[in-house]
């Protein structure tokens, strides 16, 4: 994992795309989109069912080797309304010993009751001392903001004439955007700044990078 610190607060960014604040034992999530391969199904584009475990896996992996007690899901959730992913996710809310919170996101139009009746508190914002969680990126004065929204990816040239993508974490002195967690949401390219530090997730290891090509031209 790869640690940043912010006012004196220890955040580790994972290679599931998760970020692990210590002094609070929390996991920050953002956009799983849960439900999506239902959607897609009813629609008749065929998507394997197992794409609906993979944030199961990977939260108890997760769970299995940092223990946090706490989630903080930065925004889309649930990609649309309900379906049988709900259930699923349900069940899982009611076996786990985790307390969770949902910042609201474009995506997430689940009636609030629904999560209350699970002990899931909804927000739009939250401020927790000097940091604000929220969905979509934005600049606040005097709050550090982690959001997600945008799905970062950043474009990398390989030694050969090859370019790749990979999804990543884009961090400022204002805030830190992060990739999706979840396992079928695909990635945008925005524009890296120059005051942009970028942490691009590999399947080993998360690794910044000091050239950013989300600008490049694909040579001949």
């Amino acid at each position: 994992m790869k640690e940043i610190v912010i006012f004196n607060n220890h955040f580790y960014l994972h290679k599931t795309g998760a970020i692990f604040w210590k002094e609070k034992n929390t996991l920050l999530l953002a956009d799983i989109h849960l439900g999506k391969v239902g959607h897609f199904r009813k629609s008749g584009i065929p998507v394997p069912r197992k794409v609906e475990g993979v944030f199961y896996d990977k939260i108890s992996k997760l769970k299995n080797s940092l223990n946090f007690s706490q989630i903080i899901f930065l925004g889309d959730l649930f990609h649309s309304s309900l379906n049988n992913e709900w259930f699923l996710f349900e069940n899982w809310v009611k076996k786990s010993v985790l307390k969770i919170i949902l910042i609201k996101g474009n995506h997430d139009i689940i009636p609030k009751l629904k999560f209350q009746q699970v002990g899931i508190k909804t927000y739009n914002d939250l401020k927790i001392e000097k940091f604000l969680f929220t969905h979509h990126p934005k600049k606040i004065n005097d709050y550090f903001v982690f959001s997600g929204h945008i799905h970062p990816g950043v474009r990398l040239a390989g030694k050969g004439k090859q370019i790749m993508k990979f999804p990543c974490f884009i961090y400022n002195k204002d805030q830190i955007i992060l990739p999706s967690f979840g396992g079928f949401t695909g990635m945008h390219l925005p524009k890296i700044k120059n005051d942009d530090q970028v942490f691009v997730i590999t399947n080993k290891e998360v690794i910044e990078v000091k050239e950013k090509t989300n600008s490049l031209k694909r040579r001949k």
